[in-house]
C-alpha cells in the first residue's frame, strides 16, 4: 500500500486497529504541524522500502480517542504494529533510516 498523503479526519476505533492482521503503521499528527510536515520526506523515503505496508495517517488532537488510547503526546508519532500489537514507536523522527529499521521489525522484506 502506498504512503497516504492526507490525514484522515475520521479515525477507526482501537478495536478496529487491533483487528488488522499483518504489519501496520499508524502516523498521528496534523496537516498544519511543522514537525509533521518536516517528517513527510523521511516517511516517504522509508515507505518506498516497504511498498506493501499498511499506512494509516490519522489527524490527532485533543479529545481524539485513538490517539489518547496510544498515549500520543507529540506529533508526529509513528506507531508500528504487527497483528494488532504495538512493536515500536518513533516520536518526531529525524532520519529515514530509523523509520526503515522500525518498519523492518514489523514487515521483514
Amino acid at each position: 500500500m502506498p504512503m497516504n498523503h492526507t490525514f484522515a479526519t475520521e479515525e477507526p476505533s482501537r478495536a478496529d486497529v487491533e483487528a488488522i492482521t499483518g504489519a501496520l503503521l499508524i502516523e498521528f499528527g496534523a496537516p498544519w504541524c511543522g514537525h509533521c510536515q518536516a517528517a513527510q520526506p523521511l516517511l516517504e523515503a522509508a515507505m518506498a522500502t516497504h511498498p506493501t505496508l499498511v499506512h494509516l495517517k490519522i489527524e490527532d488532537g485533543p479529545g481524539r480517542p485513538l490517539g489518547r488510547s496510544f498515549r500520543v503526546k507529540l506529533w508526529p508519532t509513528l506507531i508500528f504494529l504487527r497483528n494488532g500489537a504495538e512493536i515500536g514507536r518513533l516520536v518526531r523522527p529525524l532520519d529515514s533510516q530509523a523509520i526503515v529499521e522500525a518498519m523492518d521489525a514489523i514487515d521483514p522484506v
